[in-house]
């Protein structure tokens, strides 16, 4: 096959709550003429953003055509999940026209890129394009290092020094693999923030990327997808911190879920996740939660203290009404208990 007849894959990387599962939301509703599917890499044991995007399924991308890898991080199960499960998005019938990919959070997305070199694989999709995602406010506000300008200005004067934290490494790598970032949440940073979110992404991008700002996922389709990048054959463009590991693992991070009794109040659910981030630095949660007397299911995001909810769709009635959260942190900062005993009272 050419490369002009090899399937199409979009990576969706980004920070944790950067807004991919709403970008993908966005798409699959405005697909703009394309069938496509998706596969959701999900950080933890409980698939929570391809439960979202299923119920958002329609004819363009019906509910067979998404599919979750809720075991690990792609790269590291090419051959259990990944290979298998793009080989089965490409024998649906009708096959689709362009497959999107959500990593985690978490997620690196050059090791990713590796896996389309897998050889039952290389000769039948390409990479599209990488699309990363960076929250404006919390990128102008430097929440990947203490002070951003000053870590630079240390790793300046003395190389040998060395102030970046897990974070920062998955930010960096994000932008650096990128061929498109969409600034997110421009509303929240205002017109000072986006100019100081975009300095931050200049400053860490390895080659002038374009910056289209997106408010809730609103992006038309021919801006992100048809990019033809083949980003599998470019890889020397995109530097990772991790280009001479032999290999990389997520244990600086850890999660954990906790199952919740139908709760009475949103606002109090709320206002436990807000305090939950304060007291045990919770980097993520996300997840639905039953309210009492409420038919509806209550949809729950948040990223440190800023907490999101609504009520996204009906219980069915074979579903238990109760709630699930996953909860991410750093590996070093996460208590299951103590986190438990503050969100289950």
């Amino acid at each position: 096959m050419s490369t002009l007849e090899k399937l199409p894959v979009t990576v969706i990387t980004g920070f944790l709550g950067s807004g991919k599962t709403t970008l993908i939301r966005h798409l699959m509703q405005n697909p703009g003429g394309k069938r496509l599917a998706v596969v959701v890499n999900e950080f933890g044991d409980v698939g929570v953003d391809g439960d979202i995007l299923k119920s958002c399924a329609i004819p363009d991308c019906p509910e067979e055509n998404i599919m979750e890898l809720a075991n690990g991080c792609i790269c590291c199960t090419v051959a259990d999940d990944f290979i298998p499960t793009i080989e089965a998005l490409m024998a649906l019938e009708p096959r689709p026209d362009h497959i999107l990919i959500e990593t985690s959070g978490l997620a690196l997305p050059k090791p990713l890129l590796k896996a389309f070199d897998w050889p039952d694989i290389r000769s039948k999709i390409t990479v599209d394009g990488v699309i990363a995602l960076a929250d404006a406010e919390a990128v102008a506000a430097g929440r990947f290092a203490p002070d951003v300008a000053a870590v630079d200005a240390q790793r300046e004067a003395d190389e040998s020094l060395d102030h970046e934290t897990p974070l920062s490494e998955v930010f960096e790598d994000q932008i650096s693999c990128a061929d498109i970032i969409l600034l997110t949440k421009p509303d929240l940073a205002g017109a000072d923030g986006i100019a100081a979110a975009k300095d931050v992404i200049a400053a860490e991008a390895p080659r002038t990327l374009p910056v289209v700002e997106v408010a809730e996922g609103a992006v038309d389709p021919r801006v992100i997808l048809g990019l033809e990048a083949a980003a599998e054959n470019d890889m020397d463009a995109r530097p990772s911190h991790h280009d001479h590991a032999h290999d990389h693992d997520h244990e600086d991070f850890d999660s954990i879920v906790i199952d919740l009794p139908e709760v009475a109040d949103p606002a109090d659910l709320a206002a436990r996740i807000e305090a939950l981030a304060k007291s045990q630095n919770v980097l993520r949660v996300k997840g639905y939660a039953a309210v009492e007397g409420k038919p509806m299911r209550l949809l729950v995001q948040a990223v440190g203290s800023r907490v999101r909810h609504q009520f996204d769709r009906m219980w069915d009635a074979s579903e238990p009404r109760a709630g699930r959260l996953v909860i991410i942190a750093e590996h070093d900062d996460i208590d299951p208990t103590a986190i438990r005993e503050a969100l289950v009272a």
